[in-house]
């Protein structure tokens, strides 16, 4: 049995959303008639507290058609050095539209200082561009899968309005976020304008995420998925177990990240082995190898694959491991075992 912790990105959809998917009523979305897509965007706008909502096919092109909406070329998006949109997005807002990135310290926390952000907003100059938008990513990857609380979120979005700006959050685990706090999702991102979560992470559909914030404002991105390529017709078999995914698997994430608790208590048991997220806040359990261990991050990595445990490296020798759906009580022993065998055979 391979244990797979590289990413919640690997997860597989479960028996309920295949049976879902196999009998979804579909319409063409273009034409606003497919009727499991148009559900699907109405519960996620509702769980986000938001007018409307729109489904998308990735993260990428949720976070990317926010901010194409929220900007126009030439423009700036404020961010994190750390965060997905500047990382991991293949450019995009800057090759795509035109926007560009103003990065700023992300703390080890994931949260951007707040006079940071007031320091990067630009004055009305002929020499500078303008500052559009803000973005935050809840939970925070980079930062070991941590949490954005309700009460930090509203300060950024009072300085960013305050400023005339907007506020997106990259909420691709925004779910993790609400259930390390006990509340609703949509707490979360209140004071916002503009949300994209995913439905293919933790939540284990296989396709998509929803973006979603006022009628205006999704009225306007829908036309610019559009020029994105994101234009889907029968999608509703997609939509039918992003909505399983949402009725049953939010729920569950509590599991997760006991799970991930577990996991992160074993791990500190093993010599040449430091467990950096202690405890972790959510799904996600980062660890780095002892400067005395002689094993490179390569090896360590290779080695455990041998053994049938899969995770990602995020440094020469820091290495991510993140719990999901598919991964078990005895799969995060299992891993413990594995671990242990290598570094101290």
């Amino acid at each position: 049995m391979i244990i797979d912790m590289r990413s919640d990105t690997v997860t597989v959809p479960t028996p309920a959303m295949r049976a879902a998917m196999a009998n979804a009523e579909v319409g063409d979305d273009v034409y606003g008639e497919d009727p499991t897509i148009n559900r699907l965007e109405e519960l996620s706008a509702q769980m986000m507290g938001k007018e409307a909502g729109l489904f998308v096919p990735s993260g990428t092109m949720g976070n990317l058609t926010a901010v194409l909406t929220h900007c126009t070329r030439g423009d700036e998006a404020i961010m994190g050095h750390l965060g997905h949109t500047f990382l991991f997005e293949a450019g995009g807002v800057a090759a795509l539209g035109g926007v560009m990135p103003h990065t700023i310290p992300n703390q080890p926390d994931g949260s951007l200082k707040l006079e940071d952000i007031q320091d990067a907003v630009r004055s009305e100059d002929v020499h500078y561009p303008p500052s559009r938008l803000v973005i935050l990513e809840n939970t925070h990857n980079r930062a070991g899968g941590t949490v954005l609380g309700v009460d930090y979120t509203a300060q950024v979005a009072e300085v960013a309005h305050r400023n005339g700006l907007k506020l997106h959050i990259d909420g691709a685990r925004i779910f993790n976020a609400a259930a390390a706090l006990g509340i609703k999702a949509e707490a979360l991102v209140k004071d916002a304008d503009s949300v994209t979560f995913c439905l293919s992470k933790a939540l284990c559909a296989p396709v998509g995420s929803v973006l979603c914030g006022s009628g205006e404002f999704i009225h306007r991105a829908r036309k610019l998925r559009k020029q994105l390529g994101g234009g889907m017709r029968q999608a509703g078999i997609l939509a039918a177990a992003g909505i399983v995914a949402l009725q049953e698997m939010v729920p569950l994430l509590p599991d997760d990240h006991r799970r991930a608790h577990l996991l992160a208590q074993g791990l500190k048991s093993v010599p040449g082995l430091v467990v950096e997220t202690d405890p972790p806040q959510t799904n996600m359990v980062f660890t780095r190898l002892d400067d005395a261990s002689p094993l490179t991050g390569s090896e360590l990595v290779m080695l455990a694959a041998e053994k049938g445990l899969r995770f990602g490296m995020v440094g020469e020798r820091r290495f991510r491991m993140v719990l999901h759906h598919w991964i078990d009580d005895a799969a995060v022993t299992k891993a413990v075992d594995v671990l242990n065998s290598i570094l101290n055979s």
